[in-house]
């Protein structure tokens, strides 16, 4: 009888899943699907298009703009993330306490995590102004004769643009940071003192070792966020990319390819779907180094 009861609800966990289910079909696997079907043709914003084959992604093989593209989101993924992996950890060592002070920076290092990328785009476009507060402040110091174009020179703007990332997500991060520490057992800190470590042995040796795999977590949200950079680099270039479009990055490639009187819809599936691949290949090589060396 209870065989028969469990057989005539195999409907049941169907039902439980059917929310989840609903909301990725119709907000990841249709719009993938689409977009895929999209890229084979030649459609505009003012026309469905013909398929076209694999024409968009023979072009995209030949556009300097794409491979510029790339080579920013690639290289911002190769400096931002380790960044983003180690700071917030050491960060989070720092302020990891229960006094009033240390309660009051935890506050101070978050707040950019809820303000729009927007908003802080054009608080560091002004920080970085070739007469805005840094270059003042360089120029007091004696550092410079002439200000540093941060905002119009190729690799410094983008290495600017890395920077506002690191500032906006040190806080988010190192929150991640300070629950895992939580779980870490205070007996191993407590065995460590006995031995002798002080609070950077305890440091490399306990705390470290206790968050690995939020660390491995961590990698994996930034290295997608690093990839999917807009804001920043929108909000620092005025929209254009810097001069020539040398800093633009491939969502900005696609905004600019698929918006507009004059977008071509297919050429930016096209690149989203260039952009999901190799999204996914950083994502399973990150995954499996993590697997390689947690089996070490």
């Amino acid at each position: 009888m209870t065989v028969r009861r469990t057989h005539d609800r195999w409907w049941a966990p169907w039902l439980f899943l059917a929310p989840t289910l609903a909301v990725v079909v119709t907000f990841i696997l249709f719009p993938f699907v689409n977009t895929l079907a999209l890229s084979a043709t030649d459609a505009t914003l003012l026309k469905p298009g013909q398929f076209i084959g694999a024409d968009n992604f023979v072009r995209l093989w030949h556009d300097d703009r794409f491979r510029t593209a790339m080579t920013n989101s690639l290289l911002y993924v190769v400096c931002v993330v380790p960044i983003m992996v180690t700071a917030p950890l050491v960060l989070a060592a720092l302020v990891n306490g229960t006094t009033r002070i240390l309660g009051f920076l935890r506050t101070a290092y978050y707040l950019p995590v809820v303000m729009s990328s927007v908003i802080v785009g054009l608080i560091w476009t002004n920080l970085l102004d070739s007469r805005g507060l840094v270059n003042q402040l360089l120029e007091w110091l004696g550092a410079i004769d002439t200000p540093v174009p941060f905002l119009s020179d190729r690799w410094l703007t983008l290495f600017s643009a890395m920077l506002v990332t690191v500032w906006t997500g040190l806080g988010y991060y190192m929150v991640i940071y300070l629950a895992a520490m939580a779980a870490v057992d205070p007996a191993l800190y407590d065995a460590a003192a006995v031995d002798g470590a002080g609070p950077i042995r305890q440091f490399l040796h306990v705390t470290a070792p206790g968050v690995r795999a939020t660390s491995a977590l961590i990698g994996l949200f930034s290295s997608v966020s690093a990839f999917r950079v807009f804001g920043e680099v929108y909000v620092l270039t005025g929209g254009t990319g810097g001069t020539g479009g040398q800093n633009i990055t491939v969502t900005m490639l696609i905004q600019q390819e698929g918006t507009g009187l004059q977008a071509e819809t297919g050429y930016a599936g096209a690149i989203s779907v260039v952009m999901f691949v190799v999204l996914g290949l950083l994502l399973a090589g990150q995954l499996w180094f993590q697997n390689r060396r947690g089996s070490r």
